[in-house]
């Protein structure tokens, strides 16, 4: 009886999100029983983390493979611990659920960005109508933490990892008798991700929890994969990075690097990026951003010399390339930054909203 009732109960939750395949229950035998005597722990890798463009890593929550780590530069190798844009897809028949989280690095917050955005985690489920919704945040006070939640019952929910620092374990406890399991495959998910590399902007700074970094937001608001390869201080078009990004195979790659770039740069690097990718895929929509400007000014000077490579570019026969103004990223109000570079809260839904609009009409396109 109560494998029938497990049965029918997971029949309903993904007919009832709408599209599933098929869901996968997670064999409590691979649980550990905590000594409460009620909670039952999962470590998340049961689960699978999504956000990973490789598997080969030194850690399972890193976002390079091992082999970068002697090609990049070692701030990009040191950043890459950081779980930015990693997330974990789970459904689950309780009203109630803990994670407990153990953190690579001591240092939990920033000047200009909190605690919660740095190292905490963020949960969102979807509704009846099937809109992701914000159900809470964990907030870190040490190495390892733990928070409780209401996640969203016999539906899908998406746990964020944190933007600014790395976990060495991430696990969800649910009451005994209860199930967890990985959601089945929404029609979003069959999707080529969207593959964004950038700055410290791109990482996610400086929004108050991970949820709420750009990529994120168009990750649930497109319904794909998003794979974040924002790297603060260190977006700067190395080839290292070209042949890294080369390997990937998303639906649109979106280039967003010249806050970290110098005019220099600028010239120099992006046009070869831009053909490495395009000779290793030669119909995937290719996505240049203009540097936002807290000023309003459009175009930046980086941003001329960008239209300058883009134009160039598609005069040389480069097809499937598109450039992206900095107009409306950040609002006319001068509210949208914590610093007059990095969005805050405000700023961040922003962005996401002009990438969204941007980057609808080329999944069409995408192959």
């Amino acid at each position: 009886m109560k494998f029938i009732l497990k049965t029918l109960f997971l029949s309903w939750m993904f007919i009832n999100a709408g599209v599933l395949l098929q869901a996968a229950e997670i064999d409590t035998k691979r649980g550990v029983a905590d000594p409460d005597g009620n909670t039952m722990w999962y470590d998340c890798q049961l689960l699978g983390v999504e956000g990973k463009g490789w598997t080969d890593t030194e850690s399972y929550y890193d976002r390079l493979p091992v082999k970068a780590k002697s090609n990049v530069p070692s701030s990009v190798w040191n950043l890459g611990h950081d779980s930015a844009g990693l997330c974990v897809y789970f459904a689950t028949d309780s009203s109630s659920m803990k994670v407990r989280w153990t953190l690579r690095k001591n240092s939990l917050s920033m000047p200009h960005m909190p605690a919660t955005g740095v190292s905490g985690i963020d949960l969102y489920g979807r509704n009846e109508a099937g809109k992701w919704r914000f159900l809470g945040n964990g907030r870190p006070a040490g190495g390892t933490n733990c928070a409780s939640f209401s996640p969203a019952v016999g539906k899908d929910n998406i746990l964020y990892l944190p933007l600014y620092n790395g976990v060495k374990s991430i696990e969800i406890g649910i009451p005994k008798g209860k199930i967890l399991s990985t959601p089945g495959q929404a029609y979003g998910k069959q999707r080529k991700p969207i593959v964004f590399y950038g700055t410290s902007i791109t990482q996610g700074g400086c929004v108050s929890r991970p949820g709420l970094a750009a990529t994120s937001i168009v990750g649930r608001e497109l319904d794909i994969p998003v794979i974040n390869l924002g790297f603060s201080g260190s977006g700067k078009m190395e080839p290292e990075m070209a042949n890294l990004l080369a390997e990937l195979d998303p639906s649109i790659f979106v280039l967003d690097c010249l806050w970290n770039m110098n005019s220099g740069l600028v010239t120099e690097r992006v046009d070869p990026f831009v053909r490495k990718l395009r000779t290793m895929h030669p119909s995937t929509p290719i996505l240049l951003v203009e540097d936002s400007s807290f000023r309003n000014i459009t175009p930046t000077d980086k941003g001329h010399l960008l239209r300058i490579v883009h134009d160039k570019l598609t005069k040389d026969g480069i097809k499937g390339l598109f450039f992206l103004s900095n107009e409306e990223m950040l609002g006319d109000d001068f509210e949208g930054t914590v610093d007059g570079c990095h969005p805050n809260d405000l700023g961040m839904m922003r962005q996401a909203s002009v990438f969204i609009k941007a980057l609808a009409p080329l999944l069409s396109q995408s192959k």
